[in-house]
């Protein structure tokens, strides 16, 4: 059975500043996707299953301490099965196929799609059992945290800079702290913009639509993103972003 493992990053040819095709091939533009995948979950968790993020643990942290000092009625027991999953399916991530080292592309690929399986599960379960049971709420928390937590690790191994698709604080000060080039600029502003259509999405599908249209949107941006990604890596030309 093929595994697949991190892949050192080629650097970008001199005089093109890293991150443009020639660096990250497609790569750039498929993270954008899965940032809205990212807006798309947490409007779902945050909106549906209580004060919970599944993929920005920042806010989880901060949700517990509120719920361990008993303020703003949130779910210590959420917040924490959050955490611990999200840390489980980062650490499954990160050791997703050590060797023999794979392209970029194809990592992006098996990592998308196994995420898909854990979201399209989500979607059922919300269609057909409801979010009204605490014990389905926190399963709930527990299968979309891992598939953000596998989402994040491999994102971090990837290597595209600026778009971690999880977390904007870095984003939002490189944004206005740095002196960066133009294209930087745009890519900063562009995963900024692709997380907040992400909950805007998520929140009009909530409000006009189902509970689970948002995951069964997420789930379809994976399967794209999934299959993009493969044929991408079997392109020719390729091996220049690999």
């Amino acid at each position: 059975m093929t595994q697949f493992g991190p892949t050192p990053h080629q650097p970008a040819p001199p005089g093109k500043p890293s991150g443009t095709a020639g660096g990250h091939g497609p790569l750039p533009r498929l993270l954008i996707g899965l940032t809205v995948v990212t807006g798309l979950v947490d409007a779902f968790s945050y909106l549906t299953l209580g004060h919970v993020f599944v993929a920005n643990m920042t806010g989880n942290v901060v949700f517990f301490g509120f719920a361990m000092a008993g303020a703003g009625q949130i779910s210590a027991v959420a917040s924490l099965f959050a955490i611990v999953a999200f840390a489980v399916g980062a650490a499954f991530g990160g050791r997703l196929g050590r060797e023999p080292r794979p392209h970029r592309g194809l990592l992006l690929a098996v990592a998308c799609s196994l995420q898909a399986v854990l979201v399209l599960a989500s979607a059922i379960v919300v269609a057909v059992a409801g979010t009204g049971l605490t014990v389905i709420r926190v399963f709930l928390v527990v299968l979309l945290a891992l598939a953000m937590g596998g989402q994040n690790a491999v994102v971090r191994r990837l290597g595209v800079p600026d778009l971690t698709t999880t977390v904007l604080t870095m984003t939002v000060t490189g944004l206005v702290a740095d002196a960066s080039p133009a294209p930087v600029r745009v890519r900063r502003v562009l995963s900024v913009l692709a997380m907040m259509l992400g909950a805007l999405i998520g929140g009009l599908l909530l409000r006009l639509v189902t509970a689970s249209a948002p995951l069964w949107l997420a789930a379809a941006l994976l399967l794209v993103c999934a299959a993009t990604a493969y044929g991408s890596a079997r392109s020719p030309g390729s091996e220049v972003w690999r």
